[in-house]
């Protein structure tokens, strides 16, 4: 046995429909499409999702889940990331701005410090918020947390307020 004697096994391959060759290819006329409509035209392609006219499946059912919109999503940084960096660096205090400078952060990025790893370093950390853990891990060498306050957007009604106890 060798490379050019090797064949796929029989009826494994199909000859492709010529459609569109005129009426010797015995499917002239319509090539296999019907008459008139959509489906017979060139251009043709249906929507995603369309099943004949039926109600789709995805209107038939009924949505699912909750998305919470004062969700706050935070950047989560190791205690192990944060004694890497004080090496790197030979900094004490780690503030976002240091983070952001060493590519652990985007510009707008909220920061959550996670107690993961260990820590030697004593260290004053900034953030916007900790986990228990990483409080203790910190504070247990010596270091402090400062908790920064995340930027929130006025309430409406907070700010109706406001403007009534200035006048």
């Amino acid at each position: 046995m060798n490379l050019q004697s090797l064949k796929p096994a029989s009826n494994a391959t199909k000859q492709s429909k010529r459609i569109g060759r005129g009426q010797g290819s015995g499917k002239g006329g319509t090539s296999t499409k019907g008459h008139k409509g959509a489906q017979s035209r060139s251009g043709y392609k249906r929507k995603i999702g369309f099943e004949g006219g039926q109600m789709p499946i995805y209107r038939l059912l009924p949505k699912r889940g909750f998305k919470n919109i004062n969700r706050v999503e935070y950047s989560a940084i190791n205690i192990s990331t944060l004694q890497a960096l004080a090496e790197k660096t030979k900094a004490t205090e780690i503030t976002i701005e240091l983070m952001r400078t060493h590519g652990l952060l985007q510009k707008k990025d909220l920061v959550k410090i996670l107690g993961k790893g260990e820590l030697t370093a004593k260290l004053m950390v900034t953030a916007h918020a900790f986990s228990k853990t990483a409080i203790a891990a910190i504070e247990k060498v010596g270091g402090s947390v400062t908790i920064l306050n995340a930027p929130k957007e006025i309430a409406p009604e907070a700010a109706v307020e406001a403007n009534h106890s200035e006048e």
